[in-house]
């Protein structure tokens, strides 16, 4: 990690990359307000050899230990990552709720629960085109149909739109309508996919595995880094434990841990975790309270009849509600309004009118 000095000409910190690259290693400045930072990511003992502190504008140079590079908190001190996809920023004191169906299943479905969460004041709009299943038997997603619908309901609202991708065959389909790529937990450590993400420069969001460290959840996310896309989120989803209660064990701890280890946003799923829709909103409170930049959450307008996952699916009908009080709890934690509650203020208005 090469610091130069808050007087550091844009020539001088060109010099550095420079050189950096002279000896076949990658450089990634991080631009703050004050300082410029520059990762040097390659063979140890070239990066060492650089002799980097004798160069102009370099204030000094500092090891990052960590395994994990450009996802360390050491890279960017205080500074946190805000990502700002389709006019909607999170990270730092930025709140999103990404709120929609498990899968896309048909038009009305799609396009009715489009139009509820922008009503409701959601940010983005998830829903699968591309399911991954434990059962090979079992619905699979409706593949490019389901992307066309995707699109059309993101040019109805506005809405960015979440949604998963499987296969790298797919990334091109999936690259032309999502404005945030969603890697699930089976996926996680997919090293590949994650490198092809990478340089498609798509905002993406990497589920921790079933069973997988936070150290390894931030490895995979060096994946996507070192390829120079910087708009990574991380995402717990629960983990497997001996607890059979639910259906995953949500780590909640995982999130003041996540931004003591990284500076990208950290956002949770408690749908997949919960397992029961009961257990969604006071998971999603807890979330928004203990620190978390987001919520990934699966809504429904008939859950009872959902072809996947039903059970955790929130109601649309009772979403406004949920989204008043998850940004009621963001808010307590330090975040900015999302909006939620204004939206739903200004639609009431307009139908007394």
């Amino acid at each position: 990690m090469i610091i130069m000095k808050p007087t550091a000409t844009d020539s001088q910190v060109d010099a550095v990359i420079e050189r950096i690259q002279s000896v076949g290693a990658h450089a990634h400045p991080s631009r703050g307000e004050e300082v410029t930072v520059i990762g040097a990511i390659g063979d140890r003992e070239h990066v060492a050899r650089l002799g980097l502190e004798g160069y102009d504008g370099v204030d000094k140079v500092v090891p990052i230990l960590k395994p994990y590079k450009l996802a360390s908190r050491q890279l960017k001190g205080d500074t946190r990552t805000v990502l700002e996809i389709g006019g909607r920023k999170i990270g730092g004191d930025h709140f999103a709720l990404i709120a929609g169906p498990c899968t896309v299943e048909t038009r009305d479905q799609t396009l009715d629960t489009a139009d509820a969460m922008l009503a409701a004041g959601a940010t983005m709009f998830r829903g699968g085109a591309y399911k991954p299943r434990t059962s090979p038997y079992a619905f699979q997603g409706l593949g490019q149909e389901g992307l066309r619908l995707l699109a059309e309901a993101k040019e109805r609202t506005g809405l960015p739109v979440v949604t998963e991708l499987m296969d790298a065959r797919d990334i091109e389909a999936v690259a032309e309508v999502a404005d945030v790529i969603q890697i699930g937990a089976r996926n996680m450590q997919n090293y590949p996919l994650l490198s092809e993400i990478g340089r498609s420069g798509i905002p993406v969001l990497i589920k921790r595995g079933l069973s997988s460290t936070l150290e390894e959840l931030i490895m995979a996310s060096e994946y996507v880094l070192k390829e120079g896309n910087e708009a990574v989120m991380l995402c717990e989803r629960g983990i497997r434990t001996f607890e059979t209660a639910y259906r995953f064990t949500l780590d909640l701890t995982a999130i003041p841990v996540l931004k003591e280890m990284t500076h990208l946003p950290i956002v949770v799923d408690p749908s997949h975790a919960a397992g029961r829709r009961a257990l969604v909103e006071p998971l999603s409170l807890a979330a928004a309270a203990v620190g978390a930049d987001g919520i990934i959450v699966e809504t429904h307008p008939e859950p009872d009849e959902a072809i996947c996952d039903g059970p955790q699916q929130l109601r649309v009908d009772a979403f406004d509600a949920y989204a008043i009080k998850v940004e009621q709890a963001s808010v307590l934690a330090g975040k900015l309004p999302f909006g939620a509650a204004a939206t739903q203020n200004a639609a009431a208005a307009q139908t007394t009118a």
